[in-house]
Order: structure tokens, then C-alpha cells, then sequence
């Protein structure tokens, strides 16, 4: 089977990338607006959130473009190429949705927001963290859809520093504000994957 240009990755990942920021400035100015009421962040959030915008977006960006990880390229294989795509889509799917269901209470970083519900329904009635799952899902089709070793998977690498940085603390932020309601609702539910895990 004959490799694709490498420029059917490069369109791929600025549209992940359009798209992320698409999705999320009507949520992030939305947010603006609400207090925070808690904050939770410290240099280890910080360091975390550095870390995702340089997997999820200024690596691919310096390898589209720049020559800087030329050196880690490889051929583009069209089913690679076509399974990536449809991870990442759903993974855009999924991270939009959940946005929409946490409306006013999502926030970018370990915050708590005047008025700060706790959601329980839609996707957040199977699994605790749909956002992170839909992170995974579309870093997963970076990983497929870019033929580079470095700008691959380099924001499935920080999704995962990301994640087992992250988890515990906002899941001990929510416990100490809702209580036994947190804590019936953890009994539950799973973390990432209905049912399983």
C-alpha cells in the first residue's frame, strides 16, 4: 500500500488543533466570568498544564512547521492514517459533550467556581472523568495520524504524566467540598471506560 504525503498528517493535526480551540473558547470565556471560589493549583499543576500544551500543541506545531523532527519521520500508512482520524474524532466528540455538560463548572486547572455543582448525569453518570477519556481519545489519534516519532506521541506522553499527576488531587478536591455525595457518587462510577476501569 502506498504511503500518503506526509501533509495529510500535517492537515490532520492542525484541524485536531482547530478544533480543540474551537471547542473550548465558548467554555473558557464562560468560565472567565464565574469566581473562583477554591483553588487548588500549586507548581506541580503548572509544570502539568505546560507539559499538555507542549504535547497537544507545540511539538506538532514546530514539526508542521519546521524541520525540527524531521529525523523522526516515517511513511504515512493510509489505514493508520484513517484509523487515527476516527479515534481523534471521537475523542473531539467526547470532549466537546463534556464540556457542555459541565458548563459553568469546568474550569482549565484545579479550581472550584462560585456555585460549583457537582455532575452526575449525561456521560458523567458512567464514568468520572469523560474529559480525560475524550484527551486520551484524540491523543491517540495524534499518535496514528502524525508519522513522527517525537510529534506522534507527544501528547499521549503528557496526557499520561498528565493523568496520573492530576487524578487524585481533583478527585480529593471534590471529595473534601461534596462530601458523602462525592463519595456515594465514586462507588459508582469508573474513572475513564463504563464499566471497567
Amino acid at each position: 500500500m502506498e504511503p500518503l504525503n506526509p501533509w495529510f498528517g500535517k492537515a490532520a493535526i492542525l484541524g485536531i488543533i482547530a478544533a480543540i480551540a474551537i471547542i473550548r473558547a465558548p467554555f473558557g470565556r464562560q468560565s472567565r466570568k464565574i469566581a473562583i471560589a477554591e483553588n487548588h493549583r500549586g507548581p506541580r499543576e503548572t509544570l502539568v498544564l505546560a507539559l499538555a500544551w507542549l504535547g497537544s500543541m507545540i511539538i506538532p506545531l514546530l514539526w508542521v512547521f519546521s524541520p525540527l523532527f524531521a529525523i523522526a519521520d516515517y511513511p504515512l500508512n493510509p489505514v493508520v492514517f484513517l484509523a487515527g482520524v476516527l479515534v481523534a474524532a471521537s475523542g473531539l466528540w467526547l470532549f466537546r459533550q463534556s464540556h457542555v455538560e459541565l458548563g459553568k463548572n469546568w474550569s482549565i486547572s484545579l479550581d472550584l467556581r462560585e456555585g460549583h455543582q457537582l455532575v452526575t448525569s449525561g456521560l458523567y453518570r458512567h464514568v468520572r472523568h469523560p474529559m480525560y477519556t475524550s484527551i486520551f481519545l484524540y491523543a491517540l489519534g495524534q499518535a496514528l495520524v502524525v508519522p513522527n516519532w517525537i510529534a506522534g506521541p507527544a501528547n499521549l506522553a503528557a496526557f499520561l504524566v498528565l493523568f496520573a499527576v492530576r487524578v487524585q488531587s481533583e478527585e480529593q478536591m471534590m471529595a473534601d467540598k461534596f462530601g458523602d455525595q462525592y463519595r456515594n457518587y465514586l462507588a459508582k462510577t469508573k474513572r475513564l471506560i463504563p464499566g471497567i476501569w
